[in-house]
């Protein structure tokens, strides 16, 4: 049976248990958010025994150097010592703004302590101080002097209500990332691209837009942005503002249910995008938001002509409830990680 050692104490794990859901279910706290190896929010860090290399898929190089790895998915085949990520990974930021743009979403805005470099559309990881963590989108520019982050309120969701309900401007937090490919390159300026997300997947391509547009980007940019309903779209009247400052940009609101109405569109998202722009080959393409719609369109784009390395998808996972510890112990409620 595989150990792992935390902080000089030893933890079996049984069959098939990762790092993270082992030492969760024997009350160890460590951050973690998504639980599938793509928030990042549960790095760990390795001192002695063998790292799966699976535990180490998508890190930097200089991480895995380090040792680090995503406990969610490491399954050691024997002894492992770990330690929580260091404080090298970190930087402690202050909320100065929490702004309702809708009734489901809050424009969350941070100002870091330290350095904090980062690519718009990236994400990062938000813990607090008990360790709670979550992973949110990055809306604002790198020249901004606070971060923006887009966060959508989940019922029963320990993140989110908390922000929502009783966060101030002032109230602390630790950043660590950024993480995620999801981000404009520069090059190409005339190359036409698509950006299609729903709920808070507009955070990243609100922010990818914007960057595109500052580096001089000029050919054709399609932004399509869905929700079920239209009081599920936000931002509306800002990016409206922007397609009439840049004519290459063209934004478009759409709704599953409810009336045709001026500047929204009603229909699925992947009908939408076929109808405006039918040749798609030679495009560029992100896609953030529902997993289902990211993966669907992904498979459609491709088909479509677009080649996969020019396909850029971020999914929001949930996060997902820790084990329970004890027959009395409770699951806390999910949030979206982002």
């Amino acid at each position: 049976m595989a150990r792992v050692n935390h902080e000089g104490q030893w933890y079996g794990l049984e069959e098939g248990e990762s790092v993270l859901d082992g030492l969760l279910r024997q009350g160890v706290q460590v951050p973690h958010s998504c639980r599938a190896g793509a928030c990042q929010s549960c790095l760990m860090r390795a001192g002695r025994g063998e790292v799966p290399a699976k535990a180490q898929a998508g890190l930097k190089e200089t991480l895995k150097a380090q040792g680090y790895f995503l406990a969610c998915v490491c399954h050691p085949e024997s002894e492992l010592e770990v330690a929580g990520a260091g404080a090298d990974l970190r930087v402690p930021a202050r909320i100065t703004a929490l702004e309702r743009l809708s009734d489901s979403v809050l424009r969350m805005r941070l100002r870091p302590e330290g350095g904090f470099e980062y690519r718009p559309g990236q994400y990062v990881s938000l813990l607090r101080a008990d360790g709670l963590a979550r992973s949110y989108s990055i809306a604002s520019q790198p020249h901004e002097e606070s971060l923006e982050l887009h966060v959508r309120r989940i019922a029963g969701g320990r993140m989110s209500g908390w922000l929502f309900e009783e966060a101030r401007p002032g109230d602390a937090l630790d950043l660590q990332g950024p993480a995620g490919e999801c981000f404009y390159v520069p090059g190409r300026p005339e190359q036409p691209l698509l950006l299609a997300g729903t709920g808070t997947g507009l955070a990243p391509l609100y922010g990818i837009v914007r960057d595109a547009l500052a580096q001089g980007h000029t050919g054709p940019i399609w932004l399509f942005h869905g929700a079920v309903e239209a009081s599920g779209l936000y931002l509306v009247e800002e990016l409206r503002e922007l397609q009439s400052r840049y004519s290459q940009l063209h934004y478009r609101p759409c709704v599953l249910r409810g009336q045709e109405r001026v500047g929204i569109s009603v229909g699925a998202v992947d009908a939408l995008i076929k109808e405006a722009c039918p040749r798609l080959t030679g495009w560029r393409a992100w896609l953030c938001g529902n997993p289902d719609l990211v993966l669907s369109l992904r498979k459609k784009l491709f088909l479509a002509g677009l080649s996969l390395k020019d396909i850029h998808a971020d999914a929001f996972l949930p996060s997902s409830p820790p084990p329970q510890v004890g027959a009395g112990a409770m699951a806390s409620a999910s949030d979206s990680s982002r």
